[in-house]
């Protein structure tokens, strides 16, 4: 009997039970749509973080202060303006390309009637493009606003709605106040996606002078003035390491810092924390394809379990092909094919299905990029070929050894 006459006799059996087989399917079905669509899911979150890390800027570290690890020192230096600047400077820090200084006051904003809190951040004009923010209309901060500690506000989209009832209206050259103080707008930032750090348009931005005096005091004793954050663009994404160490040489002097443990500031590298995330979404991708894979065995057991109620329902078929010459390897070859063929046809259907589930993912949560890829089109065949065969075995195998006396004289 040749190969060809097997695969025909394997599908009209298959043919007649056509429910039965179909039903069969549904483990292998489930379980390789399942696969496809959390991978999918898992790769596409990772994707996700990248996207929000990158547009915080490109090469930047984040520069603030946070307790001693070790017990022999309990104060905190802050940061402040003199070492934002310092570090600005190519003589001290050749690595670093600019600095853009941030420092946050809670404050109550109020227009046209409403009114809402929120977190004022008082930046340097360069923040704009260390940070990647994108104006929609008017202009950002200007160095003569930071000079004079000018009353003047930017604000992000979500506060224009709050205040104004419509995030595209276009209020600039509106009045605010701002914790009982009049300020002007004098622009209004391109809308963000809401990210991995929450709302990114519920922001207000003033002159990072005028939230040191005006909102808050934060003089310090160098004669400078406090600063929460120092965003720090490096010059290329291959000196971000020296950038670091320029900033820890740097800070380690200025706050006389004498043991290790008493360093009173942290300094984070986007591309580390992009890294450590990376390695995170990435378990949890393999954890959530470890979960779908259990369908997988589910729908194999299935398959087993069907294969041996088809070999003991033609027990007698078995004996009569053995009696008229059929050998050994013919009998475990047809039911392997039909094995195989219910994995295959369940593969193809769960692939469809996963990639159904991406498009319903996509459609339900539009900043979440969800694609299907050929890797895992692959392995998900790959692996339902591989379970057709690994269950189909047994009960092939035991098709094959039956002796053609004994299945003729099956009841």
């Amino acid at each position: 009997m040749n190969l060809f006459e097997t695969i025909s006799i394997a599908f009209v059996s298959l043919s007649i039970n056509r429910l039965r087989a179909m039903l069969t399917t549904l483990g292998i079905i489930i379980g390789v749509g399942a696969v496809i669509a959390l991978v999918s899911l898992g790769r596409g979150v990772e994707a996700y973080v990248a996207g929000q890390f990158q547009a915080l800027g490109s090469n930047v570290l984040f520069v603030f202060s946070s307790p001693p690890a070790g017990g022999t020192r309990t104060t905190i230096q802050p940061l402040t303006t003199r070492e934002g600047a310092a570090l600005a400077n190519p003589a001290i820090a050749p690595s670093i390309r600019q600095v853009a200084m941030e420092m946050q006051v809670f404050g109550t904003v109020i227009a046209a009637g409403e009114r809402t809190r929120v977190a004022v951040s008082g930046v340097t004009p360069n923040f704009q493009e260390v940070r990647n923010w994108v104006l929609r209309e008017g202009d950002f901060l200007s160095q003569s606003d930071l000079d004079s500690a000018a009353r003047v506000a930017v604000l992000g989209t979500t506060i224009v709605d709050r205040l104004f009832g419509d995030k595209e209206l276009n209020p600039v050259g509106a009045e605010i106040r701002i914790n009982d103080r009049v300020f002007t707008i004098i622009g209004i930032l391109e809308e963000r996606a809401n990210g991995f750090f929450g709302d990114e348009n519920d922001v207000v931005f003033v002159p990072l002078t005028t939230a040191q005096t005006r909102l808050d005091s934060a003089r310090t004793k160098d004669g400078g003035y406090r600063v929460d954050v120092f965003h720090v663009q490096a010059v290329s994404e291959r000196q971000m390491d020296s950038a670091t160490q320029e900033i820890e040489a740097y800070l380690t002097d200025a706050h006389k810092i004498q043991f290790q443990g008493e360093q009173d500031f942290s300094v984070i590298n986007q591309a580390d924390l992009l890294d450590s995330l990376g390695r995170i979404t990435g378990v949890l991708t393999v954890f959530l394809g470890l979960i779908a894979s259990v369908s997988l065995l589910v729908g194999g057991i299935g398959i087993m379990n069907i294969m041996l109620v088809s070999v003991t329902e033609r027990t007698r078929e078995i004996g009569l092909r053995k009696a008229l010459g059929a050998r050994g390897q013919d009998i475990l070859l047809q039911f392997l094919v039909e094995s195989l063929t219910l994995s295959i046809i369940g593969g193809l259907i769960g692939v469809g299905l996963g990639w159904v589930g991406t498009l319903i993912g996509s459609a339900l949560v539009p900043d979440l990029p969800l694609g299907i890829s050929a890797d895992a089109i692959i392995l998900a065949t790959v692996v339902s070929s591989l379970v057709g065969i690994f269950f189909g075995l047994y009960p092939a195998s035991r098709a094959a050894r039956m002796r053609p006396i004994d299945a003729l004289r099956f009841e």
